[in-house]
């Protein structure tokens, strides 16, 4: 069975599958693996170091001869080259994040780069559409980093906002397996984004203790923080944001610590641990290439059982 729609054709990939931009994780080492896997590995920016950017996306260029993409996290980029930045490095997809899609979407189009605009809510949708980006990575209150003080699940936002706009969309938010990925086909999606599942992977560059905490989560072991401020962010639950999430006056952005410290250093209260609730759902570390193919077998393992037992003669 083999994929063909709207994102497939865009990305260049076999698998509509895209690896989150995670700040100081979604780098070479990782983004490579989801590549050469056929799907689609994204760079990040929002951890605001580019000169070490650029340096990633070439060891990308040897690690994988697959397409791949950048993201631009607006809110913490503010390097006004940062456009120039991104079309330097010869890439033709950008996600764009983290702030207002007037703000570099006609840029970066002009230069022949597809966009995608992340949103959290139909308006931002609607808007971000109308800005002229190519398509939608439209992402639930459940996925892990940083998200919409106001959230809102993927199950409400994702047909909403199909219901009324007809450009790809890549959901984001609790997607971790082929039967969540056939449910987000269901509810208008041509792709799905990964982010904690990703982090857990034998690829991922942080430290096995957040891999193994990973695994080791219930479904209710992720904290909301900053429903107050802005942004707000979903993490592990931990003794530090557990405190955070008690005192819902102190700006959790205050108290984000050493965070490479927890990241490679594996000191889990050393800053907060950006995770998704669908971590609940994962329970063993692997390889990349596995959970591409494991996802991608049961998608259609699963939209083919619901054909026959629903439309079967």
């Amino acid at each position: 069975m083999q994929f063909n729609n709207r994102i497939t054709e865009l990305l260049g990939v076999e698998t509509p599958i895209v690896q989150a931009p995670m700040g100081w994780i979604a780098r070479s080492q990782l983004a490579s693996a989801v590549s050469n896997a056929g799907a689609f590995g994204i760079i990040e920016t929002s951890s605001g170091d580019l000169d070490a950017i650029r340096g990633e996306i070439v060891k990308m260029r040897d690690l994988t001869d697959r397409p791949f993409g950048v993201n631009i996290a607006q809110a913490f980029v503010r390097d006004p080259d940062i456009v120039r930045f991104v079309i330097e490095q010869g890439v033709k997809f950008v996600t764009t994040s983290a702030g207002n899609p007037e703000r570099y979407t006609e840029q970066l189009k002009s230069a022949g780069l597809n966009v995608f605009h992340v949103v959290p809510s139909l308006e931002a949708a609607l808007k971000a559409v109308a800005c002229g980006v190519d398509g939608l990575v439209v992402e639930g209150g459940e996925g892990g980093g940083f998200k919409n003080p106001k959230e809102v699940s993927t199950m409400v936002l994702l047909p909403l906002v199909r219901s009324q706009v007809d450009v790809p969309i890549i959901a984001a938010g609790g997607f971790v397996d082929g039967r969540s990925m056939a449910a987000a086909f269901a509810l208008g999606a041509e792709g799905i984004q990964m982010g904690t599942r990703m982090v857990s992977a034998a690829e991922s560059p942080v430290h096995e203790n957040w891999k193994n905490a990973i695994v080791a989560a219930k479904e209710t072991d992720t904290v909301f923080l900053n429903r107050m401020h802005s942004p707000a962010l979903r993490a592990l639950r931990t003794d530090k944001t557990s405190r955070l999430e008690n005192n819902p006056e102190t700006n959790a952005m205050t108290e984000f610590g050493t965070a490479l410290d927890l990241y490679f250093g594996g000191d889990m209260e050393a800053s907060i641990a950006l995770t998704g609730q669908v971590a609940g759902r994962i329970d063993t570390i692997k390889a990349v290439a596995e959970i591409i193919a494991e996802v991608r077998e049961q998608f259609f393992e699963e939209i083919g059982a619901l054909s026959q037992r629903y439309l079967g003669s």
